[in-house]
């Protein structure tokens, strides 16, 4: 635990020689020894060869590779049912954000969803990369933090006008280090999905391929979200959604999802109906009148228009065989009693699975024999592909918001739709699955898995980070204010719209926190010229935290660099007098506050895989200190002190 964010380039070396020892020498990476261990025997003329290259591309893998001091300072004060919430909120620069993550989060997250800035010539880069800078210049500003966690303002804010030179490339230099780090972040089966639109899909695309591999693109989804009247060449009525995997051979084979609002309501008008008309006739003849009035809003289950007592169905096509030779055998006509047309490729299961079709009453007739059979297929069992193109109105983003915010005229501009997250979210995140979204904005990620959650009593659970980046609006002076607003609302629809039979969901509220600069000295190595500056140094270095730093600050800065997610349980135990912190249930004890002889057994005697303490509670007693190492020792319980 050196209190930095883990070295990228070191993690890729050890792999790297890990995979490829013959490529190393004495320690260090030999270039022409892995390539000759690839099997590239010449160099390509002049090093050509096809990639992505734009000015300031090595400065952005610099300021990857910096590591980070900053941490997390919880904010209960801001938050909904801070000790048992299992969702977080983070405000702050996304790229530190994103660095304090990497040990704790490393290969944990299923899905990432991010909305950046689309470069359209006029909105805001609020991502203050300089890559003109050094990486010690950079290291510099970047924890120039003031008393409440913020960046600093000055030149906080610029402008990417189409006017300047490296327009794209500055997008991408704000890009790159984002995505990389992101990747770290996914699971083997994790994926990411990310909005864009044309300023910017080629080299986003491009970007990715260089990041995650372009074997790894599972592919585009299409989003027409609005009707362009305006006259010009070609009206852009869409935007754009890229999906790459962490590793697309352990993707499932299959996304499909159960969740649908169009299937919910055929499922809720069918129980009306079907609690009304007893008479098959008259059902028939109801649903049908409703039919008609609403098929052009039902978009891919225009064909459910049919019912019967147990709900609203359609005839699938399905029980042909695809692709090659299937089964053989005749079914007869309900009414002719003739065999009926066959598949061309013949039927898809066997004979005695059509038998119980046919017993369920399953099996649906054309009017005659001369038509092929269809499989009955209820509304109810509805599973629904994703589509590589996406019908839906992009005002309704708004619409969610005013509905939390009816008070506010315009509260924030161009939301994505809840429904437009939730569609994606329903296809690949299982129920206790962990989402990523460091380009919160209004936080609509936040809203559509809560909403989620409630439909199914799933316990998805989200990381949202966003920037303080200032508004115009008085009560929410930034937009992270607006964000944290946001899922308080939802929180407390859902308290209100829970009943006895549909109760809230027991993980309901969020942790906030704020990025914040270490809460220890950090060592200025190259500040030291000579022997009364290095004593100085040592002096301040007797107590390894801050003077005045908060002990829950502490707490959760420890728990991210030792490992552990910002939601693992804590408990507050009292050992002769003192207190100390059981984590994740036993596992790790953290000594914060003060240290007695007294409490040495009870602390074996928890028997936890570490303890850590701060070396300030031993109260400058190295022999205490040393007789805990030592008792440790005996009990193979592992003693770390910072």
């Amino acid at each position: 635990m050196d209190g930095h964010s883990p070295e990228i380039t070191q993690q890729l070396l050890e792999q790297l020689n890990n995979l490829v020892p013959e490529a190393f020498a004495d320690g260090r990476l030999q270039v022409e020894a892995l390539k000759r261990a690839l099997g590239e025997e010449h160099v390509l003329e002049k090093n050509e060869r096809y990639h992505l290259d734009w000015p300031g591309k090595s400065a952005a893998y610099k300021l990857l590779q910096a590591p980070s001091s900053a941490t997390l300072r919880p904010q209960p004060d801001l938050s909904v049912n801070f000790d048992t919430a299992e969702h977080v909120f983070i405000e702050g620069e996304n790229l530190e954000a994103l660095k304090v993550l990497q040990k704790a989060y490393f290969g944990k997250v299923k899905l990432i969803y991010i909305d950046p800035p689309y470069n359209t010539g006029s909105d805001s880069f609020i991502y203050p990369d300089r890559f003109q800078e050094s990486k010690a210049d950079y290291l510099k500003r970047i924890n120039e933090l003031d008393d409440d966690g913020q960046l600093m303002r000055e030149g906080f804010f610029r402008k990417n006008n189409k006017e300047n030179g490296h327009y794209h490339s500055n997008w991408l230099n704000m890009m790159l280090p984002r995505l990389y780090l992101a990747r770290n972040l996914l699971r083997e089966d994790g994926v990411i999905f990310v909005s864009i639109d044309d300023n910017e899909v080629h080299n986003l695309r491009c970007v990715m391929n260089e990041i995650f591999g372009e074997e790894n693109f599972v592919g585009s989804v299409i989003w027409k979200n609005v009707t362009d009247n305006n006259p010009s060449n070609i009206s852009t009525e869409h935007e754009s959604i890229i999906v790459y995997a962490r590793s697309k051979p352990d993707l499932e084979g299959v996304w499909q999802s159960k969740l649908s609002d169009i299937k919910d309501i055929l499922v809720e008008i069918g129980k009306k109906l079907t609690s009304q008309f007893k008479n098959q006739d008259e059902l028939q003849a109801e649903f049908s009148r409703w039919f008609r009035e609403n098929k052009y809003q039902l978009g891919p289950l225009d064909r459910y228009k049919y019912i019967d007592k147990d709900g609203v169905y359609t005839g699938s096509q399905s029980v042909h065989n695809p692709g090659k030779e299937g089964y053989r055998y005749d079914v007869l006509h309900a009414t002719t009693r003739k065999p009926c047309k066959q598949p061309l490729m013949g039927y898809r299961f066997p004979q005695s699975t059509m038998n119980k079709l046919l017993e369920e009453g399953k099996i649906l007739f054309g009017d005659d024999h001369k038509k092929i059979i269809e499989l009955k297929v209820y509304a109810k069992d509805y599973v629904e592909k994703l589509s590589s193109v996406i019908e839906l109105d992009g005002r309704t983003g708004a619409y969610d918001l005013k509905e939390l915010f009816p008070e506010q005229n315009k509260i924030f501009t161009n939301p994505k739709p809840v429904r437009l997250l939730s569609h994606f979210i329903s296809f690949v995140v299982e129920k206790n699955d962990l989402v990523l979204d460091f380009f919160s904005g209004s936080a609509t990620t936040a809203q559509a898995i809560l909403t989620l959650n409630t439909q199914d009593e799933g316990k998805r659970k989200f990381i949202l980070v966003q920037l303080p980046e200032f508004t115009l609006n008085a009560e929410y002076p930034t937009i992270a204010d607006i964000a944290r607003e946001r899922i308080r609302r939802v929180i407390q629809k859902i308290h209100n719209e829970a009943d006895l039979a549909s109760p809230a969901p027991d993980n309901l509220g969020f942790k906030s926190f704020v990025l914040a600069p270490s809460n220890f000295k950090q060592w200025r190595g190259d500040d030291i010229e000579t022997a009364e500056q290095l004593a100085k140094q040592l002096e301040l270095f007797v107590q390894s935290e801050k003077e005045g730093a908060d002990i829950d600050d502490i707490l959760y800065e420890l728990l991210l660099k030792a490992g552990f997610p910002l939601t693992t349980p804590l408990e507050r135990l009292s050992l002769e007098g003192a207190t100390v912190w059981r984590v994740n249930n036993g596992e790790l004890l953290f000594v914060l506050e003060a240290f007695n002889l007294a409490m040495i057994a009870p602390l074996l005697g928890l028997s936890p895989k570490e303890i850590l303490c701060l070396d300030s509670v031993f109260q400058g007693s190295d022999e205490l200190k040393t007789n805990l190492d030592l008792q440790c020792r005996d009990a193979r319980i592992r003693f770390t002190c910072v």
